[in-house]
């Protein structure tokens, strides 16, 4: 295996040292009622005290230790590189966004083209109204039969979640293919920051996954859970096929120590979007969990095959999830579940993210103020908890974990 640091994530628990987060923009002042169910959301956070509350999450880390990278300081960064490279990412961005009309394509460019560099970023993120083009008038069929539709190109408010558009795994990263084309845009940034930004590129990062797939996967289903074994949930965001892809090229990677990727098949609802708001690893043998999936469950081990080194063997496992940790993790483990398991308060904390912690090191967690249930029940187990305020960033159904991108972990 190379000895490549610029990324180093073996574990969900080793020491954070390097993380990326989105700091919430106007993409959320960009929502309404008429376009929740379009963009992901349940709820409209009130961007103010969102942003005070994720200003409050990134200081909390960096108090930790933590370096913090910002993911539209980065893709700035990078486009600044060259201009050729700029007007390609213009362009990808533009037809990303379903732009149809020619004159339309052009009137965006030279829009954005008005902005600077980290200005324009920030508007690509927070989406395009129409009346914003102030000298474009409709003209094509396309332009006048949508044109009550308010934007020309849409907001990503999901964009604070920066666990999903790609994952740090080992020394590379998979470059997600998102389930829904409204955040499948996201990955547009992160192709471009690990492509051209000089923190990254010619940094010989591999590629797990790629954007092109035609298969998705994100990265709120990816799970270390130690330097051999690779948790991946088959949900409602990943399918099967693409965790096979990913799982035959990091086993048959020398770049990378993981010899058993798990694949946990679990309900495909809105609240088990992914394998980490129902499961999430806070030290060596604990972990916080919903109920719902404490079992039995369906899990598919995927290994080399010892009879036949060059192709997969997938073996299923139908047991309790904490058999299952015990025996791949080689130690007892303890679950710990969200609202203590009460009916009425696990599902309560559930839906704000009470699974969903963020591990700055070994039994210390980053964790939602509001599931105070669960928090005083992962300090009873000795848990180190960081308590961050949380009204209006749960409104967007993601915790700690799913606001933050490792880049970089100490291993254990």
């Amino acid at each position: 295996m190379k000895d490549n640091r610029i990324l180093n994530v073996n574990s969900e628990i080793g020491k954070l040292r390097t993380v990326l987060l989105h700091r919430p923009g106007e993409e959320v002042e960009n929502l309404t009622p008429d376009l929740l169910e379009r963009l992901l959301f349940d709820d409209i956070p009130y961007l103010k005290v969102a942003q005070e509350e994720h200003d409050a999450f990134a200081d909390t880390l960096r108090n930790a230790g933590v370096e913090v990278l910002y993911l539209e300081e980065l893709a700035a960064e990078a486009i600044s590189t060259s201009e050729e490279l700029k007007m390609e990412f213009i362009h990808e961005f533009i037809n990303e966004a379903n732009v149809q009309s020619e004159s339309l394509h052009k009137a965006l460019v030279s829009y954005l083209l008005s902005f600077d560099n980290k200005a324009m970023v920030d508007k690509m993120m927070a989406g395009i109204r129409k009346e914003e083009l102030s000298d474009y008038h409709s003209e094509s069929l396309c332009d006048l039969v949508n044109v009550t539709y308010p934007f020309v190109c849409d907001p990503m408010p999901n964009l604070y979640f920066t666990r999903d558009p790609f994952a740090t795994i080992g020394h590379g990263i998979t470059l997600n293919h998102m389930r829904t084309e409204t955040r499948n845009r996201e990955t547009i940034f992160a192709k471009y920051i690990f492509q051209a930004h000089p923190r990254f590129k010619d940094k010989d990062i591999p590629l797990w996954f790629n954007r092109g797939e035609n298969t998705s996967i994100e990265g709120g289903d990816e799970l270390i859970l130690s330097k051999d074994i690779l948790a991946v949930g088959i949900s409602q965001r990943t399918d099967s096929l693409s965790v096979e892809k990913l799982a035959e090229r990091i086993l048959f990677s020398d770049d990378t120590s993981f010899k058993t990727i798990l694949a946990f098949q679990i309900p495909v609802s809105r609240a088990f979007m992914h394998l980490d708001t129902v499961f999430t690893q806070v030290d060596y043998d604990k972990f916080t969990v919903h109920p719902g999936i404490v079992g039995p469950l369906n899990v598919y081990a995927i290994t080399k095959d010892p009879d036949n080194p060059t192709e997969l063997k997938t073996t299923k496992e139908v047991d309790t999830l904490e058999n299952i940790l015990s025996k791949y993790l080689k130690r007892d483990v303890t679950l710990i579940q969200c609202g203590g398991g009460d009916e009425i308060i696990s599902a309560r904390e559930q839906w704000n993210d009470g699974s969903n912690t963020l591990a700055i090191a070994p039994g210390e967690v980053v964790v939602y103020s509001r599931n105070y249930v669960t928090n005083a029940l992962l300090e009873k187990h000795g848990i180190k908890l960081h308590v961050i305020p949380s009204s209006e960033l749960s409104r967007g159904r993601g915790g700690p974990r799913c606001m933050s991108m490792p880049l970089i972990r100490d291993d254990l």
